[in-house]
Parts: C-alpha cells; sequence; structure tokens
C-alpha cells in the first residue's frame, strides 16, 4: 500500500500559483511603471469601541467549513448569465486589448489589463464564489483546513458548473487568445482563492498543468478592491528570461546568482473588481498580506493556466507538476492537448466537452492520482517537492 504525507495531500488540492502574505520589500524603492493607483474604500469587517475601551480582536470574515458540510460530486448554483446571455448557446464575449499591452507582456513577463469584466460580470463571479464558499467541495479540504486560505479549490470549474460557464461564455478566452498570439485557448488548470492566510514568498508557477513554461499562460481575475496597505502582486520584471532557478523549483531564493539583473526591478499592482493579470509561468512574484493573517476584507481571485493552440499533453509523473493532472483522460505524452478536461473556451467552447462536463466524466481519478502521485516517491522528486513548502510562512 502506498502511504502519502499530509504535505502531499495538501499540494494535491492547493500546490504553487496560489498566493498568499508576506515578505518585506527590498530597501530601495524599485521602478513601478505599470503599476495601478493604490485601491482606498474597502469595507473591514471591525469591532467598534468606545472611548478608553481596548481595540477589540480583529475577527476574520469567513470561518473554517466543519468537516461535514463538504460536498461531493458537481455543483450548479444556478446563476444566470449576464448581458442576456444563453447558457451553452451564446458565444463567447470579446475584449479588444493592444499592441501595446501584449509587447508589455512579452518583454516584462506581465501586463495589467483594467476593466474587462464590467459590474455584471464581477457580481456572477462573486455569486458563484460565495455559493462556492457556502457550499465547500471536498477537493478544498486540505487546503482550506491547512488554513493557507479561507477557501482554495484546485481546478473548481470541474466541480461547479457557474465557473465553467464562465470560461465558455466571457471574454477571458479572447483576452488570453491576443496575449499569446494564438488562435485558441484551453483551461489547463485553474484554482479559486479566497483570503490568503500564509505565506508564498518569492517563487515561479510550476502547477500549469501538462504543458511547457512556453505553451501556457497565467491569469489571475480579481473581484475586489485591493486594500492599500498590503495584498498586491509584486514581480520582478522581465524575470521569465532568467536561467538561473530550475524549472521544478517552486520557491526562489532572489539573491541567488543569476537574478542580479532581476531581483530590484519589481513591478507591483494594485488591481481592482474586473481586472486581469496576466503572466508567464516563469515570472518570479510573490503577493504580501496582512502581518495578522487576517483577513478582514474579501479577496477573492479566479486564476490558473491556459494552454495555447498546438499545444502537447506532457505527463510529468515524478515531478511536483503532476499534481495540476489528476484526472483520467487517457492522453500520452506528446499527444495533442484535445480533452474535455482541458476545455477549448476559444473561439468557442465545444458543446460535446460541455456535456462530459456535465455528465460527471471530467474529474479527479482515484487510480490516477495513486498512480501519478506515485512517481513522486523518489529522492530528487521529494527535493524539488520540498521547495514548495520553502514558499510557505508569513513574512
Amino acid at each position: 500500500m502506498v502511504k502519502y504525507s499530509a504535505a502531499v495531500l495538501l499540494a494535491v488540492a492547493t500546490t504553487s500559483g496560489a498566493f498568499a502574505p508576506r515578505q518585506s520589500l527590498a530597501p530601495r524603492a524599485p521602478p513601478l511603471s505599470q503599476s495601478s493607483k493604490a485601491a482606498t474604500g474597502i469595507e473591514e469587517v471591525t469591532s467598534t469601541t468606545s472611548v478608553g475601551e481596548l481595540p477589540r480582536e480583529k475577527k476574520k470574515i469567513l470561518k473554517e467549513p466543519e468537516l461535514w458540510e463538504y460536498n461531493f460530486g458537481l455543483q450548479d448554483p444556478k446563476i444566470p448569465l449576464p448581458h442576456g446571455l444563453v447558457k451553452d448557446v451564446s458565444p463567447p464575449e470579446k475584449f479588444q486589448i493592444t499592441e501595446e499591452q501584449i509587447r508589455t507582456l512579452e518583454e516584462d513577463g506581465v501586463v495589467h489589463i483594467k476593466g474587462v469584466f464590467d459590474e455584471e460580470w464581477v457580481d456572477y463571479l462573486r455569486k458563484a464564489t460565495a455559493y462556492q464558499v457556502d457550499e465547500p467541495h471536498f477537493w478544498a479540504f486540505a487546503g482550506t483546513a491547512s488554513k493557507l486560505y479561507d477557501y482554495i479549490q484546485r481546478n473548481v470549474w470541474q466541480t461547479n458548473s457557474a465557473f465553467a460557464r464562465f470560461y465558455y461564455h466571457s471574454a477571458m478566452g479572447h483576452v488570453l487568445a491576443q496575449c499569446g498570439r494564438t488562435d485558441e485557448i484551453r483551461v489547463s488548470t485553474d484554482l479559486l482563492m479566497v483570503n490568503p492566510n500564509k505565506g508564498f514568498k518569492w517563487h515561479q508557477d510550476n502547477q500549469n498543468g501538462p504543458i511547457t513554461w512556453d505553451e501556457g499562460l497565467r491569469f489571475w481575475i480579481t473581484m475586489d478592491e485591493t486594500p492599500k496597505d498590503y495584498g498586491a502582486p509584486v514581480y520582478l520584471r522581465k524575470s521569465h528570461f532568467n536561467q538561473a532557478v530550475d524549472e521544478q523549483a517552486v520557491f526562489v531564493d532572489i539573491e541567488q546568482a543569476g537574478l542580479e539583473e532581476y531581483k530590484n526591478e519589481r513591478l507591483e499592482f494594485r488591481t481592482m473588481p474586473g481586472d486581469m493579470l496576466i503572466w508567464h509561468p516563469r515570472t518570479i512574484h510573490k503577493v504580501d498580506g496582512p502581518a495578522d493573517g487576517i483577513w478582514t476584507s474579501y479577496r477573492r481571485v479566479l486564476g490558473g493556466t491556459v494552454a495555447k493552440g498546438g499545444s502537447k499533453y506532457h505527463d510529468k509523473r515524478g515531478t511536483g507538476g503532476v499534481l495540476s493532472d489528476l484526472g483520467r483522460h487517457g492522453l500520452k505524452d506528446m499527444d495533442p492537448l484535445k480533452s474535455s478536461f482541458f476545455p477549448i473556451v476559444y473561439p468557442q467552447f465545444d458543446k460535446q466537452e460541455a456535456e462530459e462536463r456535465d455528465s460527471g466524466k471530467v474529474g479527479r481519478n482515484p487510480v490516477d492520482i495513486v498512480s501519478k502521485i506515485g512517481g513522486m516517491a523518489t529522492k530528487a522528486s521529494g527535493e524539488r517537492f520540498n521547495s514548495f513548502f520553502k514558499v510557505l510562512g508569513s513574512r
């Protein structure tokens, strides 16, 4: 019988690509040429006190689910689509970006695109997230119980139909297709993240599904304003060009040899509801959070990795990268990445793929979980996997 530590089970549900607090910035101020204005006006849940009273303890806005509150199988919040869109009928919307924004991504390794989604789409995502938090899925158990986030779930589109329909009908695929200069976009893996509590220090993303660095694009879709004092993602400009960091590593020591030209070139983004952040998977980044790990306001993000047209399936058994590919889809190494497990969302979603998802065919499979994670039981892969845990922790 193969036994797995709590560390491995934790990574199955979370893994890299999820942001959290906190590491101090370098003493000298880096250039922030892409930065947006700091957001203000976030409503916080705090206890009021009378004059002379001691401040009351800060309270988190979300509580950890009880064990019996977790759900299994498919979930459907039955939220109407915005703009009169018809579920599984209307084509995806479009949002035009500029050549300058595309070049910024290619040159800097990250770009902030403001106002991609209007108030109706933001409200839709918030309602889908509220449903998910109120009806937690079993695949969120390890990450949420670890207290990394108030709620975190990988491949949420597979279990919650509202997120699948967001990908099918929103302009997300069009924006990412333009950024990647490609005629096709497929969802490789995604992650719903609500309120990080523990820290991800400087890291690169290697939980991108079964694709290579250059076949993918990372994305972040924000549902809330960024607090003025913390929570803004920080990226090392042009660090996707670095040759110093091992591609299997998650944690990055920015003082290591080979990163001298990148470590002080920092870009900080204070995102607003409906914005997108898009970056190359190798771009080194982190996010600072509240020093005490207590979010008294919401920080809700839908993020993940998409695959460009022409991507191949890469079997990553024996590496930590396999943790974002735990479905029994039947693809073999170097097969074309065409499967309902990695649904096409641009130029048009595929109705057969959508039907397979709705029938429950798409999802994690216990047999594949055992066989794929079993390949990690080597000294080398254990050392690589340990890199993930170096990322965790407060500032």
